[in-house]
C-alpha cells in the first residue's frame, strides 16, 4: 500500500514516545510501511566488536516507524496535513495538501500513463530495430534434422530387403 511519504518530506510525529517532534524522512520502506525520519526514535543498538581494531559498544541510532503514526507537514501552511491527489491537463498525478489546496510536490511530477504507454511504443520500435540489426549480422543455421522423406524410404528398404524375410529359428 502506497504511504504517500516520500524521501525528504518533513513530517510531525503524531503519536508514540516521540510525540510533536518534527524531522525529515531519511529512509522510506512502502512495503513494511515505515519511515526513518531525522532525530527521531533514536534507539542503543549494541554492538559486538567483530576484530582488534573494530570497537564495539552502544551505538545510537533512528529506527523505524509506521506510517501512521506521522503526518506530512505542508511546506506552504506549514501545519500537520492529510495528503490528496489530482491530475492536471497532461494527466499527471499531484500531491495536495487538504487544508490549504497547495501542491506539495511541484518540483516532482509523475508522468501519466498515457505518456508512458508512448514511451513503451517508442523503445520498443527501437528494440525491434537493434534485433532486426542482430539477425541479420548472425549466419544461416542448418536444419540438423533428418528429412521424414529419407527416414520413410529406409523403413520401406527394411521392409522390402531379403534380410527382414528370413525366418530365424
Amino acid at each position: 500500500m502506497n504511504s504517500n511519504l516520500v524521501k525528504g518530506d518533513t513530517v510531525v510525529v503524531i503519536a508514540g514516545k516521540d510525540k510533536g517532534q518534527t524531522g525529515k524522512i531519511t529512509a522510506s520502506d512502502s512495503k513494511k510501511r515505515r519511515v526513518t525520519v531525522e532525530g527521531v526514535n533514536i534507539v542503543a543498538k549494541h554492538r559486538k566488536p567483530r576484530s582488534q581494531k573494530d570497537k564495539g559498544g552502544i551505538k545510537r541510532e533512528e529506527a523505524g516507524i509506521d506510517v501512521s503514526n506521522v503526518q506530512l507537514i505542508c511546506p506552504s501552511c506549514n501545519k500537520a496535513t492529510r495528503i490528496a491527489h489530482t491530475f492536471d491537463e497532461q494527466g499527471n498525478k499531484h500531491r495536495v495538501c487538504k487544508k490549504c489546496g497547495a501542491l506539495i510536490d511541484a518540483k516532482r511530477v509523475k508522468v501519466a500513463k498515457a505518456d508512458k504507454k508512448e514511451a513503451k511504443a517508442v523503445n520498443s520500435d527501437a528494440d525491434k530495430s537493434k534485433v532486426e540489426k542482430t539477425n541479420a549480422s548472425k549466419k544461416p543455421v542448418k536444419d540438423l534434422r533428418k528429412s521424414s522423406e529419407t527416414t520413410a524410404a529406409k523403413k520401406a528398404a527394411r521392409r522390402t530387403s531379403p534380410a527382414a524375410n528370413k525366418v530365424v529359428g
